[in-house]
Order: C-alpha cells, then sequence, then structure tokens
C-alpha cells in the first residue's frame, strides 16, 4: 500500500479565522487603499512578504505590520469544530502531517502559546517565511511533501484559497478543497473533492481519495 502524506493549510481549513483576517485587511485597504477591488479576499492565501509589495511607501509597510502584529497577539484563535479531532485520527493511524500555512513564525508562536499541544500533533510545519514564492506557486507544498519523505504525487492537500487551491494542483498532490471562505460553486473546480469542513471525512474516506490518484 502506497504512504500517503497530508499537507494542510491552517486559516480557513482547521482554524476559523479567515473572517477575522478578512476584517484586519479590508481596515488596512480603507486606511491605505491599495486600488484592488475586495482586497481581502484577493490576498487570501498569499505570505506577508507578497501582501506587503502591494504597499509602495516603507512608512505605512511598518505601520501595517505593527498594527498586524498586536491583532494577532490579542487574536483569539478558535478551531472548526472536530478539526482536531480529524488530525488526531490521522496521527494514530500513522499519516504522515505537515502544516503548509502563508503564516509566518511569529503568528505560529502566539498560536502555540494558545494551544501548546498544536505542534506535536504533525510531523512538519512550513510557515511562509521558509518559501521565497507564495501561493499560487507550489514551492511551499512541494517542501512539505520533501520534509515528510513522501512523493507529492501521494499527498492530500486541504485547501480553500484560490491561491492555495491552484498551488495545491500544480504541485501535484490530490487536493480536498474545504468551502469555508469561497463557496462549494468556486471551489469545486479547482479541486478533486469539496467538503463543507474537515469533520466530514473518515481517515477511511481521505484515503480513499488518495488511492483514486
Amino acid at each position: 500500500m502506497k504512504r500517503c502524506g497530508v499537507l494542510f493549510d491552517l486559516d480557513g481549513v482547521l482554524l476559523d479565522s479567515e473572517g477575522l483576517y478578512t476584517i484586519f485587511w479590508e481596515q488596512i485597504d480603507k486606511e491605505y487603499p491599495t486600488g484592488i477591488d475586495q482586497f481581502a479576499s484577493y490576498i487570501k492565501g498569499s505570505h506577508l512578504a507578497r501582501i506587503m509589495g502591494y504597499f509602495d511607501n516603507e512608512e505605512v509597510r511598518r505601520d501595517i505590520l505593527n498594527k498586524l502584529n498586536d491583532y494577532e497577539r490579542n487574536m483569539r484563535y478558535e478551531f472548526f469544530p472536530g478539526a482536531l479531532e480529524f488530525v488526531r485520527h490521522l496521527r494514530e493511524a500513522g499519516i504522515p502531517m505537515a502544516i503548509v500555512t502563508s503564516s509566518d513564525r511569529k503568528k505560529m508562536l502566539s498560536l502555540y502559546r494558545q494551544y501548546p499541544e498544536f505542534p506535536t500533533l504533525f510531523d512538519q510545519i512550513i510557515t511562509g517565511d521558509m518559501v521565497s514564492k507564495a501561493k499560487p506557486d507550489p514551492d511551499c507544498f512541494l517542501l512539505g511533501a520533501r520534509l515528510l519523505g513522501v512523493d507529492i504525487s501521494d499527498c492530500i492537500v486541504f485547501e480553500d484559497s484560490r491561491n492555495g487551491l491552484l498551488a495545491g494542483r500544480a504541485s501535484g498532490a490530490r487536493v480536498i478543497g474545504v468551502a469555508t471562505t469561497l463557496s462549494a460553486d468556486i471551489v469545486e473546480p479547482l479541486c478533486d473533492m469539496t467538503i463543507g469542513a474537515v469533520s466530514e471525512l473518515t481517515v477511511e474516506g481521505m484515503l480513499g481519495c488518495c488511492k483514486k490518484k
């Protein structure tokens, strides 16, 4: 039996936090207009360095980073119901898993302070500052598969954002789209399977998706 690996995006897949980030980036776009329609939605799945590229002024970038650090430091992270239970079931089944997120290490440390168990559930945690190219480039997922020691073609990517779904597809993995940030009709054409939440899946159901490759 082929060894299957799982690559989870974080926000919008395991963490119910995309709405909080939407509020933050909508406010930033009001304060420092980018001219990009629905900027908060447009940047979903992008790592911070790429987002900062939309602001030309260094002083503005510093102010945004300070605001973001304060926001994340005080944010209360909430997981989707059943998300951590699903991860624990995969862990018990011996399936290699990695988090592949566009978030940086500072944000992850804030998460770990609230949930000390979280990093122990995964074999690898890939953050946005570990790759030079952001989603929709597939580098982050390719790195995650390589660190797990599993061929990317034997991996399943869980994603919710358009950039993340495109990155998963480009990597060569099978992609399960989680319709939390986007509607199912938008997600469905960009993935191999669409679900409303990771808690809808069983370990056997997820492995079935891997076998269909």
